[in-house]
């Protein structure tokens, strides 16, 4: 991971940034032109309340509140108020890289100078993030109309209250403000707004999940690559004169990556060829994974531009000196990319599971039922069939839609949401099951491609195998599934299969 520090200006943080931040604990700093912005902005908020001008959030309530005065004397009060009301997120708690995602994808677009905030609490997200002091955050509660229920709970540990972890110790927020010689920040206009009213929490965790979806379709391609050489299969649907007829971004990308993992394979001789046509999980494989490569980089473009633009409510428009109502906060455009990510990683899902199934299908490989090393005396892989099924049921109904079931809420005046926290929970979740269907099949590859001996494999593919091998025997007899299948997962997950391949196709 790169230790270099980040320059956050508002304006061009990258998916990977977030993730270098998040998991390689990378240190951020705020450009100069950037806190000229923010106090610029402030200046211009107190400019307004001075006017009296009704604003939003600064001396008007929020929600249904919206037609509440707030007196002067009253903006410390209210703003405390309105985070400890707003701090209402249930369930499980996000682990500290989301914590850290979630921050910086809040922090950078506060740098726009659209919100008005104070630069104490600017200031307040580099100093967790830089002292690795990570608010426990509930992750379920948002319905994806600005994240409210949940950021709330950041904006406790900007106050003192709440608890944090902080070197691996979780304790209260007091506690681990002193140990770093920070104080409880004093809230003023609009603060309070400033820190819950954003899409960050669903933002950031979703900035991971497509760093994570990448590696999986990586991970796809590879061992797609490994089934072929496992199965004898055909590679004419490989060659690049079909793909350039019919040139979708994503499809050229899956087989090159594919064309360069076999590069020596056994397979590119020609007198080889068992079957004039493969099942189409493994004949049209690419185009499978391009569709989601296709649905991954529509998603990362849409979530782009989320992470360098202003979700606030109301929005600062600083050389205007207006401050405006707005719906910014509107997550549908990523949101729905995120849907249309998991539906396509569904279909790789599906079709590594029939991949999986047909390489312990005699008729299709010529091998031993279930690959079993001795038909008489062991059972093999048969029933991992109901291990990958299962799997692909549950992620057939994670990848169904959600971002339409909202409800009309705060007088009727919210009558929209996206619910995108959980359409990127479930994006996930499907990417987690995925890793357990992958390694499943790469269990049945390399364990034909044992069966077959002597095959000339390919630089990725040999690199592939070997990676597998390592962690998992050849299945020789009978033994608990179980624990290979959880030791192919962790190998998966863990990076080193992919850097392994990776490495090989590089020397």
């Amino acid at each position: 991971m790169p230790n270099d520090v980040l320059i956050l200006d508002g304006q061009s943080l990258t998916v990977a940034d977030v993730y270098t931040v998040a998991y390689g604990r990378r240190p951020v700093q705020i450009s100069e032109e950037a806190i000229v912005r923010v106090k610029a902005s402030r200046d211009l908020i107190f400019e307004l309340a001075e006017q009296d001008v009704p604003v939003y959030g600064l001396n008007r309530g929020v929600g249904w509140n919206k037609d509440r005065v707030i007196d002067k004397a009253f903006f410390e009060r209210f703003n405390r108020n309105l985070i400890l009301s707003h701090s209402a997120g249930v369930g499980a708690e996000a682990a500290e890289e989301e914590v850290r995602a979630v921050m910086l994808v809040r922090l950078n677009a506060l740098l726009l100078g659209c919100t008005g905030v104070q630069l104490a609490i600017v200031q307040r997200y580099v100093d967790f993030l830089n002292l690795e002091i990570h608010p426990m955050l509930p992750l379920k509660g948002s319905v994806g109309a600005a994240d409210i229920t949940i950021l709330s709970h950041i904006g406790l540990s900007f106050i003192g209250e709440g608890e944090v972890v902080m070197n691996g110790e979780r304790l209260p927020t007091e506690a681990a403000m002193n140990k770093a010689g920070l104080k409880p920040l004093v809230l003023g206009p609009k603060d309070g707004l400033a820190i819950v009213s954003s899409n960050a929490l669903s933002a950031g965790t979703g900035a991971l999940v497509l760093h994570e979806c990448e590696e999986i379709l990586e991970l796809a391609d590879i061992v797609y690559a490994l089934s072929l050489e496992a199965l004898r299969g055909n590679v004419s649907p490989l060659d690049e004169a079909v793909h350039r007829v019919r040139p979708y971004k994503g499809q050229l990308k899956s087989v090159a990556h594919v064309r360069d993992i076999l590069k020596q394979s056994y397979l590119w001789n020609s007198n080889l060829v068992d079957s004039l046509q493969d099942p189409l999980s493994f004949r049209g494989a690419c185009q499978i994974h391009g569709a989601a490569y296709d649905a991954l980089q529509y998603t990362r473009e849409q979530l782009h531009i989320h992470l360098n633009s202003s979700d606030d409510n109301p929005c600062v428009l600083l050389e205007e000196k207006r401050i405006l109502s707005c719906a910014n906060f509107e997550s549908v455009s990523w949101t729905l990319g995120f849907e249309m990510l998991g539906s396509a990683l569904h279909h790789v899902s599906k079709s590594a599971c029939y991949r999986t199934i047909k390489l312990g299908t005699p008729s299709f490989t010529g091998l031993s039922r279930f690959l079993t090393a001795n038909e008489e005396y062991s059972i093999g892989y048969c029933t991992v069939q109901k291990t990958i099924t299962a799997l692909d049921a549950e992620i057939r109904h994670l990848s169904n839609p959600a971002s339409a079931d909202y409800f009309s809420l705060a007088g009727d005046l919210e009558d929209h949401a996206a619910n995108s926290p959980y359409v990127v929970a479930k994006t996930r979740d499907i990417i987690d099951r995925l890793y357990y269907i992958i390694g499943i099949e790469a269990l049945h590859a390399v364990q034909a491609i044992d069966l077959r001996k002597d095959l000339t494999q390919g630089l990725g593919t040999k690199a592939a195998y070997e990676s597998i091998r390592s962690a998992v025997p050849f299945l020789g007899e009978d033994r608990n599934l179980s624990i290979d299948i959880e030791q192919a997962y962790q190998l998966l997950k863990s990076g080193q299969f992919l850097a392994k391949v990776r490495a090989s196709l590089i020397n």
